[in-house]
């Protein structure tokens, strides 16, 4: 038991320090590296966000004051977020769609404007047929509407949209971080 202690701590001690490392990273500018244990943390929480710490530093090797400190740090970092998904259709969000925009001048101008506007869930920069792709989600068709005649198509420097409205969504997933 006492070894099982101290291979814990000595696993957490480490942990701690590769990560501190990647936070130091991560601050200079580059992205933070992230090891294998943070990946399953994160690979954890994304199978179920309210894992208890207990549970995922057993399933890491971790103490669970271990997981809370690293947990904290992916956070802090920006690494990732624990959110509520919900499902738009069952809190009154009949429609979807997403909508490409064509830029005259500064995309990133128009980029921001965009993400200001609720509705606009997911706003890319691409390089592509269009400029920017936008996620939009909607009460209905005619909130949809005025969102895409009235609001984005007003914004300055947008030259033209094309929208793809959502008919059924098959797969949605949040587990492209880990793989």
């Amino acid at each position: 038991m006492h070894s099982d202690l101290v291979a814990s701590r000595s696993a957490d001690q480490k942990g701690s320090r590769e990560l501190r490392e990647s936070s130091r990273e991560s601050r200079n500018g580059s992205s933070p590296q992230l090891d294998a244990v943070s990946l399953a943390i994160i690979e954890q929480l994304q199978e179920d966000g309210r894992r208890p710490y207990a549970a995922i530093g057993k399933a890491v090797g971790l103490s669970e004051a271990a997981v809370r400190q690293r947990v904290q740090k992916l956070l802090d970092q920006g690494v990732m977020q624990i959110v509520a998904v919900t499902d738009p259709l069952t809190v009154g969000f009949r429609r979807q769609a997403m909508v490409g925009v064509n830029v005259e001048g500064d995309v990133e101008s128009v980029a921001e404007a965009l993400t200001a506007m609720p509705e606009c869930e997911y706003v890319v920069m691409t390089a592509g047929s269009f400029d920017l792709m936008v996620e939009i989600v909607c009460e209905d068709d005619d909130h949809l509407l005025e969102v895409i005649n009235k609001r984005i198509r007003a914004v300055p420097g947008v030259r033209s949209t094309e929208s793809f409205v959502y008919l059924k969504l098959k797969k949605q997933t949040y587990m492209w971080g880990t793989r």
